[in-house]
């Protein structure tokens, strides 16, 4: 690490510019200072204002209250910062005016990402700053326009708060319309004024509100369970009937109402006065429920402070070098890894929040939530609730908030309300209920399965499955030697799993990374090891340009024979590169989704206070480094690694991976390492290939994932989305019907043929083989990622988990694998004969 600091200026030198940067500041300096002063002043309501729609501010704040201004080491922070990314970051990007005005930008949009709250004049405003950042940041270690900039959002925020306070007395929320909204507004225009933002305020409301209203049953629906009890005089049967469609407590008032009418009254009369009494609850329930969300909106930003002002401004700084680049306050470095507390604590995921909504990044292997089958990343989780208790709206709730709210004490329930990724409606519902739990090491270990696949005549053919979590690894690596007595190896561990499937006569093995999201690098080379003799695995390119090779340096192979390795868009980092190398050495058949996750890039984590000679906390940065690149010379980043033979995914069509990140570094190559292809997956390839694609076409799981594919696929590219309550509810029961539909085709098939037997690393050294694996009727995985299918049905059904129960356990892509697999075995023992001859 560099450790002098010492300002750059790039593009600089001429004594004549700098002092024309120097008169640009002062000049900056001095509208800054205006801008402050006037901020206040110029979005405050004006009470002679004509304006009739003029609403005036919630008084959200207290009258003392000043606006947020930077602390007394904000510049030194930001300044240092500016200066490690300047210096530091792999891409050796100069903090200059291209720089400047992408940090404005990049700021901006993590405040308002669906351009609803600045006005165009307010962007204007901040024009000056535009290609004055840097120079305001590393010359004048001034932090000011963050604050400037926040105190104005603060403000459009309290007005939009204001407005839809009003609103909701006036606004009759009628939805019979044929209209159109559409929710995702960040490559929209801002609004250019007042008047326009109300209007996109009240669109935004309303599309909210029909949200809410699409998750709760229809009065009329209710209504018509009413007349049909009494028109057949079974009243005693209507609660039964209603059970399925309100709450205990509406239930019990509905039933009231039936039994109070009067002898000899018209069905409709009750009728009338049930639906008319649900409409009226349902309005102040929604009102209610979004009138806190707004409210907790400007309560949020009203409790910021000066280090969570910083940590947005700077982390929008380091995020125009690379996504994986950050700024932690000094808060969020104490506990910057959010999503291994919550792993280690509560459900196993791992969280980030994204345009107001707390979204699933990351499932740990073996927790709760990727052991329940039922939540993918990009899901959005939208309420939380504590066992029995009432759901909490989480919509825009602060990150760390929603943590707490999910974390408890091991075995208790927690229950997520979601929003599958790949709903079919973004008002779509999904109850998740999990039990929290402590990952324990066992739980992350690799295990083997031995799976038997009879053929067309019955004969048994034997397939090992090594289902590789994580990259672990519980003591310091440091040599290529694998004694199993030094402690907790992945490497170690697979051997041992190796040798006995090897044991059992398997035909060929897969080695499953779906699930697996990294770990350690230098488990990934060992384990690369013994499938290949000895050679560069990954190569490793600093920010000067210089390349280290990591190298297998053990001649000793455990397993040569047919092998697989398993891939999806969740595979990442040290998994890309187990994945790449076995590739490049032509040693193993790539199978999986179109891509792995194409993250190739390493960080490190600096922490300031150090670097400013302070014993206090002052937050740290997180800086990319260095790059990932295979033995051929292609990097792992961006494109990740490429299989041979791609299987059909909803994956493949979800915007997950690398490239969905904005500012993710490029993909490129180097010089590719000297190394000796085995190559024995090229010369069968392509009848591999064929046979898996005429399967595959006439499969009828996969010609379901493929039309569940076309479905997002138009669904993501129509930005809009209908306000047309009738059209809507017609929409989502076609969807229920179909995925019903699915289900009962599940059902009614039998049990797959042959036996799953499961190896644990502590029973590995028995001489017989455990019990087989029951076949329970869980739900259908899909090929894991289609566990969203089933999801998306549940919305209005509340019952869809017993359905759900009912559906045999399908993994369409590992049925394929194995296919493909037992392929690559016979075609290749089929070349080798014909060689030796």
């Amino acid at each position: 690490m560099k450790q002098t600091m010492n300002f750059r200026y790039p593009g600089r030198s001429n004594a004549s510019r700098v002092a024309t940067a120097t008169m640009t500041l002062r000049i900056c300096l001095l509208l800054l200072a205006a801008l402050l002063s006037v901020a206040r002043a110029e979005v405050a309501p004006d009470k002679g204002a004509s304006d009739k729609n003029q609403v005036a501010l919630v008084p959200v704040r207290a009258a003392n209250e000043h606006p947020l201004s930077p602390g007394d080491r904000d510049g030194d922070i930001a300044r240092t910062t500016g200066l490690l990314l300047q210096q530091q970051h792999y891409s050796q990007k100069g903090f200059n005016d291209e720089v400047s005005s992408k940090f404005l930008d990049r700021y901006l949009d993590t405040l308002d990402p669906m351009h609803l709250y600045f006005l165009k004049s307010d962007i204007e405003s901040f024009e000056m700053f535009r290609t004055t950042l840097d120079n305001l940041t590393l010359r004048r270690a001034d932090a000011t326009p963050a604050f400037a900039i926040f105190n104005r959002f603060i403000d459009r925020v309290e007005q939009q708060y204001g407005y839809v306070t009003e609103l909701f007395k006036s606004e009759p929320f009628d939805f019979t319309a044929d209209e159109r909204y559409t929710p995702n507004r960040k490559d929209l225009p801002r609004p250019k004024d007042l008047t326009e933002a109300r209007e996109f305020w009240k669109a935004r409301l309303r599309f909210e509100y029909l949200q809410e209203k699409l998750n709760l049953q229809r009065p009329e629906d209710v209504g018509n369970i009413v007349r049909e009890k009494i028109e057949q005089k079974k009243t005693s049967e209507l609660a039964a009937a209603l059970k399925e469609k309100l709450g205990k407590e509406k239930i019990a008032e509905v039933v009231k109402k039936v039994e109070a009418r009067s002898p000899g009254a018209p069905a409709s009369e009750v009728v009338g006065q049930v639906i008319a009494q649900l409409r009226k609850e349902h309005r102040e329930e929604i009102v209610k429920l979004i009138s806190r969300r707004y409210s907790r909106i400007v309560r949020t930003f009203r409790e910021f402070d000066k280090e969570d002002v910083l940590q947005i401004y700077l982390t929008a700084l380091a995020h125009v070098y690379d996504p994986h680049s950050d700024y932690f306050g000094p808060a969020e470095l104490d506990n910057f890894s959010i999503g291994m507390n919550l792993s280690l604590f509560g459900i196993g995921a791992v969280l980030r929040s994204e345009d107001g909504f707390c979204k699933i990044q990351e499932l740990m292997a073996a927790g709760p939530a990727a052991r329940s089958g039922k939540l993918k990343p990009s899901d959005k989780i939208v309420a939380v609730a504590q066992a029995d208790g009432e759901f909490v709206d989480v919509v825009d709730m602060k990150l760390r908030k929603v943590v707490d709210l999910i974390r408890g004490p091991k075995g208790t329930r927690v229950r997520l309300m979601v929003n599958p990724a790949d709903a079919a409606d973004p008002s779509i519902r999904k109850e998740i209920e999990l039990v929290r739990d402590e990952i324990k090491l066992e739980d992350q270990e690799a295990k083997a399965r031995l799976i038997e696949v009879p053929d067309a005549q019955g004969h048994i053919q034997k397939v090992g499955l090594i289902d590789l979590p994580s990259f672990y690894a519980s003591f310091a690596v440091g040599s290529q030697h694998h004694d199993e007595g030094e402690g907790k190896s992945t490497t170690a561990d697979v051997a041992r799993l190796l040798k006995r499937l090897v044991r059992e006569n398997v035909v060929g093995v897969i080695l499953d990374l779906r699930r697996n999201g990294g770990g350690s690098l230098e488990e990934a080379i060992n384990l690369t090891g013994l499938f290949i003799k000895k050679g560069p695995v990954v190569q490793i390119r600093n920010a000067d340009d210089s390349v280290d090779v990591d190298e297998d340096t053990d001649p000793k192979i455990q397993y040569d024979g047919p092998m697989m390795v398993l891939t999806s868009r969740a595979s990442a980092s040290a998994s890309e590169i187990l994945a790449g190398a076995l590739q490049d050495y032509g040693r193993a058949i790539i199978v999986g989704d179109i891509s792995t996750h194409g993250k190739g890039t390493v960080q490190q984590v600096l922490q300031l206070g150090r670097l400013l000679r302070s014993t206090n906390n002052l937050g740290a940065v997180k800086l990319t480094i260095r790059k990932f690149y295979r033995a051929s010379g292609d990097s792992t980043q961006l494109k990740g690694v490429v299989p041979d033979i791609v299987l059909p995914s909803v994956n493949n069509v979800l915007d997950v991976g690398e490239s969905q990140l904005d500012n993710a570094l490029p993909w490129d190559t180097i010089k590719p390492a000297n190394y000796d292809k085995v190559n024995l997956v090229a010369p069968v390839l392509s009848e591999v290939k064929g046979k898996s694609d005429k399967r595959v076409s006439a499969d009828k799981d996969f010609t379901y994932i493929r039309s569940e594919m076309d479905r997002y696929t138009r669904l993501k590219a129509d930005k809009s989305i209908s306000m047309n309550e009738e059209k809507r509810r017609k929409e989502k029961a076609e969807d229920k019907a179909r995925l019903d539909a699915r289900k009962k085709e599940l059902q009614a098939r039998g049990e797959p043929p042959g036996k799953v037997y499961e190896f644990k690393l502590k029973e590995i050294e028995s001489p017989d083989l455990p019990p087989p694996l029951q076949k329970t009727n869980k739900v259908a995985s899909l090929g894991k990622e289609a566990k969203a299918h089933e999801a998306k049905a549940s919305s209005d059904d509340p019952d869809d988990d017993v359905i759900e129960d009912s559906v045999p356990d399908i993994d369409v892509t590992l049925e394929e694998a194995k296919r493909i697999l037992l392929d690559f075995a016979a075609a290749s023992k089929g070349k080798r004969v014909a060689r030796e001859q």
